[in-house]
């Protein structure tokens, strides 16, 4: 996974989050309300412990929600609130509420449970509280237990219930499956925004916000980079004597010889046309001119045929150090110049040059 997908993962994520806290925010103003209006009806209809026990439970909802404002930690707050429900549905279930219409309200329960833990734990719990249903319908003698229900209202409450939970059940899956298919589409879009078709390497776009990001960190803390821009020798031969599918073949062969070469922290990009450029991090001039030296060399020395017949391919290349360069362009600019250099001193060869051979297998790795 790369960099860029994981920040936009956890941004999507801190959205999801972001709208779930919002939610909450809403459902625990709105349930603050719901208990002091309904305990308010209840003290005036003379249900006085009914009605202080509703306020008990506004009390609790209502410091959930000043814990939260003091910690803005969602994740408390999300499960401070679906304790407090909880603990009021089994009262409402015990006691039977107002005219033993207390376990009416479980039906607000199922699509807020899933929606806010998810389809495996929302499952579980919901399966909790059916559990709970169950124990006081079929035992009201217990200690707890005040209330009794008719069979005909357990039964058309169990079977409505699962009803509704199997239905929100199912939209809270197709909307999740839905989330899942709009970001894969959404990465599949990013993907190809960045990456050359041809060659499955980036881009000339995504190697420029690349090459910004890194003069950035140059800027910040010192940590330098060079560069190497690379050209095929001769491409428009290739193209007119053996035709563009050559061209292409040849393109797609020296991508895969480039990819093989760069380190895990190197970038490579397809910069236009027949020309590649290498974002090399924490390297120095010499390091790069080796690592450009390396890949001349096992170009030259690689085989590449089209429909039997070997293609004539070598490379040129300018490589440059941000130390010698004042922005991006200005290095973009030097190492264009040098790859000018290289083809006009007759090409298959890399400027600038240097008098002594540097040992690949130490310097660029160093």
């Amino acid at each position: 996974m790369t960099q860029l997908t994981q920040v936009r993962d956890s941004t999507a994520e801190q959205d999801e989050e972001n709208r779930v806290a919002r939610v909450l925010a809403w459902l625990s103003a709105m349930a603050l309300l719901f208990l002091i209006g309904i305990g308010v009806k209840s003290w005036l209809s003379s249900h006085t412990t009914h009605a202080l026990v509703l306020w008990g439970f506004a009390l609790l909802v209502g410091l959930n929600i000043a814990v939260f404002l003091h910690t803005r930690n969602p994740t408390q707050h999300k499960v401070g609130l679906i304790l407090v429900v909880a603990a009021l549905f089994a009262y409402l279930f015990a006691s039977g509420g107002e005219s033993n219409t207390g376990p009416l309200w479980f039906y607000v329960f199922p699509p807020l449970l899933f929606y806010l833990t998810g389809l495996q734990f929302g499952t579980l719990l919901l399966l909790s509280c059916m559990l709970f249903a169950t124990i006081v319908f079929q035992f009201p003698g217990l200690p707890f237990v005040s209330a009794e229900y008719t069979t005909d209202f357990k039964v058309r409450f169990f079977a409505t219930i699962t009803f509704e939970s199997i239905f929100c059940y199912v939209l809270e899956y197709s909307r999740l499956k839905a989330r899942g298919e709009l970001m894969a589409l959404a990465l599949s879009h990013e993907q190809a925004a960045r990456t050359d078709e041809l060659t499955g390497l980036a881009n000339r776009r995504d190697m420029h916000q690349r090459l910004l990001g890194e003069f950035s960190r140059y800027q910040r803390s010192g940590h330098h980079f060079s560069i190497a821009l690379i050209d095929l020798d001769w491409f428009k031969r290739i193209n007119d004597e053996f035709g563009h599918d050559a061209g292409d073949l040849a393109l797609q062969r020296f991508a895969g010889v480039l990819q093989k070469l760069v380190r895990q922290t190197d970038y490579a990009a397809r910069w236009g046309g027949e020309e590649f450029l290498i974002l090399l991090p924490d390297t120095s001039l010499l390091q790069a001119l080796s690592l450009a030296e390396r890949l001349r060399a096992e170009v030259a020395s690689t085989c590449f045929s089209f429909r039997g017949t070997r293609l004539p391919v070598s490379v040129s290349a300018g490589v440059g150090s941000i130390t010698q360069a004042d922005s991006v362009n200005q290095l973009l600019n030097q190492v264009d110049m040098q790859l000018y250099s290289a083809k006009k001193n007759g090409r298959n060869q890399i400027a600038p040059r240097v008098r002594s051979r540097v040992d690949p297998s130490t310097s660029h790795d160093a």
